[in-house]
């Protein structure tokens, strides 16, 4: 069947937009040849530094006849209605066909030629393409990226006509810059397409372009005893760069060596796009860069190189002065300059949050084995490094330079290690630091940004996340998780909003309230006594402590959501979180122990049962309650004409409570599902053996009693109306 190909050639694409538009253009095509009734076998789009192209295999010739029924008004139905159905058809009363006493039109249309459809397409796409950025060019409104210079489309070997903005389409198209022919290449088909470009010095795949600059890097550096350091998100970039990649190994001046290995590699990637190199038979860098050019040198790339070294000089330079001069200023200094930097205009400044901080660390402290002292001054110092003249030069080394900063003044190992991985992990595939003093101001810097957001309100909405409170979540969960904290979440997230409260503007009441019983000279124990007698005080109070609460659940249920999330990843089902989270516990790591112990029993044939007994038991009790409030009290056993299953259900019950809140004071949740287990052939019995609704009051009184407690038992362990089955 027919082969698309379709090539927009324009000046450079930046690199970081170039995926995306690989994306946008599959999925724009993809969307508009359907809609047009099209199918095809394969469909593959790449996009490089100079091009997008897309190729379809397998399209047919042109669009199948189309034949419609659509329903129209009844035979009885008012004039105005046949009028409005027969302009809405185009058709006249004659041509509609009647069937059980209802009208129907019978709409035929012919199949169109796929080049037009294809013409009409990718006009569409080029006028509404979704580039982050455009600029409009020629004399036309048109908007992209860069100014277009070609469009090349070809179907079945044929050019497909069109003009845009006056750009006709061709079957032409161009190599390399500079190492192409120079030419203008004609094409037939894609593997005809492909193979010029190559010839032309021309890698369409960003996958080929990968695999060329990382095998020819790596050579270049095993013939100098050397080995990369690999980086890919530099590999994306400069795969986006050049469309004939070519590696190329320079020398820099040792001495830069002395600076730490991330501020080198980092004025490489972020000013250069160089990769790092290392010796293997030694620490640290190597003083040697790898840099991907886009031309092949006749000298073998050494006067490149050569003016590639002068230019990082120039850079490394700079950040050894930053170096330098941060170490003559200090933490005191960029501890007070912080006082003058907002954080958030409602959060107060960046000093204000290192005292919330500090104060959080020191809290936390004695529930990860790490010294308070040593987590409230890493806390003191974690945010000061903002103000220092390299992280002011490269944000991406915050943390990092304060740790080095930490280090040489003479801090503590533990210390400087906090101060440089407080903020991790930032993300899911990111480290957890597992030292308790770093966990500790790691879990104090999440939860006051967690608790401040939440606070004024700038929680996460649908897919936007201005601050980053997702990722902040998550961090919390993975500490808590993998260090093992044993915490009630919910209490801190409590106490360090009454603490954010008394340090903000947030309590404007309260403030106001305070400030003018301190100005008639009382205390603030003073002033507490009079609340309870002052009904100004008490409505204050009451209001912020509505606030505190809503605050504490919002982020509660943040946090169960994230969790969520986390466990599924690791195949956990999300009804499982939420039937534990249920019971209120904010234990993060009991609540993942219970969920462990209740998928491993839902997954047994016990499981499985109880949960369809608890369930038919549950929708008794719930219709029941809708008649009036269900029965309370004490089972009987051992009354006239008591069927076997009632009697050896309530027994079993019994035994089952004991058993389980044993099993729970222990946290041996293994044993508590153990404990349900034994209750699943009495429920199987006793609902095939016993009607609960009894025309006997006392009968049916006592089995809803019955079945209430099997309920409340089961519930103890987490809520089984949540879980699906």
């Amino acid at each position: 069947m027919p082969q698309l190909l379709l090539e927009i050639f324009s000046e450079e694409i930046p690199a970081r937009m170039q995926q995306g538009a690989a994306r946008d253009l599959e999925r724009m095509a993809s969307e508009r040849l359907k809609a047009a009734g099209l199918t095809w076998d394969a469909l593959t789009t790449y996009a490089g530094p100079r091009r997008l192209t897309l190729v379809i295999d397998g399209l047919p010739a042109a669009t199948p006849d189309r034949e419609e029924e659509v329903k129209g008004p009844k035979v009885s139905a008012p004039p105005q209605a046949l009028e409005g159905f027969l302009r809405k058809t185009g058709l006249n009363r004659e041509a509609l066909v009647e069937r059980d006493g209802v009208l129907f039109a019978v709409l035929s249309s012919k199949g169109r030629a796929t080049a037009d459809l294809v013409a009409e397409t990718v006009d569409q796409i080029v006028r509404a393409f979704p580039w982050p950025k455009s600029m409009r060019w020629g004399t036309g409104s048109l908007r992209w990226v860069r100014p277009i210079k070609r469009i090349l489309c070809l179907f079945d070997g044929k050019v497909v006509p069109f003009e845009i903005d006056g750009i006709a389409s061709d079957a032409i198209t161009e190599g390399h810059r500079f190492m192409g022919s120079g030419a203008p290449l004609r094409v037939s088909d894609f593997a005809d397409y492909r193979a010029q470009l190559e010839k032309n010095f021309v890698l369409i795949d960003v996958a080929d372009r990968k695999l060329r600059i990382l095998e020819q890097a790596r050579a270049a550096c095993a013939a100098r005893g050397l080995v990369l350091v690999d980086d890919d998100g530099l590999l994306d970039e400069v795969a986006g760069l050049a469309e004939w990649p070519t590696p190329i190994l320079g020398d820099m001046d040792p001495q830069f060596l002395a600076l730490p290995p991330e501020v080198v590699r980092l004025s490489m990637k972020v000013h250069q796009k160089y990769f790092a190199v290392r010796d293997p038979a030694r620490e640290g860098l190597a003083p040697n860069f790898l840099v991907v050019a886009n031309v092949e040198a006749t000298d073998g790339g050494k006067a490149l190189a050569a003016g590639n070294s002068r230019v990082l000089s120039a850079r490394l330079n700079d950040a050894r002065f930053f170096w330098d001069e941060d170490q003559k200023v200090g933490f005191d200094a960029w501890n007070a300059k912080l006082s003058g930097v907002t954080f958030h205009a409602k959060l107060g400044t960046l000093a204000e949050r290192v005292e919330r901080i500090a104060a959080l660390a020191r809290e936390i402290a004695p529930l990860v084995g790490a010294d308070a002292d040593q987590a409230e001054t890493a806390a003191r110092l974690s945010k000061a490094d903002l103000a220092s003249g390299m992280v002011g030069e490269f944000p991406e080394l915050q943390g990092i330079m304060g740790g080095y900063y930490a280090r040489l003044a003479g801090y503590p190992d533990a210390v400087a290690d906090a101060v440089r991985d407080h903020y991790k992990p930032q993300g899911p595939n990111d480290t957890v630091p597992t030292a308790p003093v770093t966990v500790a101001v790691a879990l104090a810097d999440k939860l006051d940004t967690l608790v401040g957001f939440f606070a004024i309100d700038e929680k996460p909405t649908g897919s936007k996340d201005p601050f980053a409170l997702r990722r902040a979540a998550l961090g919390v969960i993975r500490l808590v998780l993998e260090s093992g904290v044993r915490a009630r979440l919910a209490i801190f997230v409590a106490n360090h909003y009454q603490a954010l409260e008394s340090r903000s503007s947030m309590a404007r009441g309260t403030q106001k309230y305070w400030e003018a019983n301190e100005a008639a000279g009382a205390s603030s124990p003073d002033i507490r006594r009079k609340v309870a007698a002052d009904a100004m005080g008490q409505a204050i109070f009451a209001a912020e402590l509505v606030l505190e609460v809503q605050v504490v659940s919002d982020l509660m249920s943040f946090f169960a959501d994230r969790l969520t999330v986390l466990l599924r990843d690791q195949g956990q089902r999300h009804d499982l979180v939420a039937a534990v989270f249920a019971l209120g516990d904010d234990d993060l790591v009991r609540i993942v122990r219970r969920v462990e112990a209740l998928a491993a029993f839902l997954a047994t044939d016990d499981g499985a049962n109880l949960l369809a007994g608890y369930k038919r038991a549950s929708n008794i009790l719930k219709a029941e309650e809708k008649k009036g409030p269900l029965p309370t009290g004490m089972v009987q056993t051992g009354l006239p004409n008591q069927p076997e299953a009632e009697t050896t259900l309530a027994f079993a019950v019994g035994a089952a409570r004991t058993a389980v809140e044993a099993a729970l004071e222990t946290e041996d949740f293994a044993a508590a599902m153990t404990a349900l287990a034994a209750l699943r052939a009495p429920v199987d019995r006793f609902f095939e053996d016993v009607m609960v609704n009894s025309d006997v009051p006392a009968e049916r009184e006592n089995r809803l009693k019955l079945l209430g407690q099997v309920r409340d038992v089961m519930g103890r362990v987490a809520d089984f109306g949540q879980i699906a089955g």
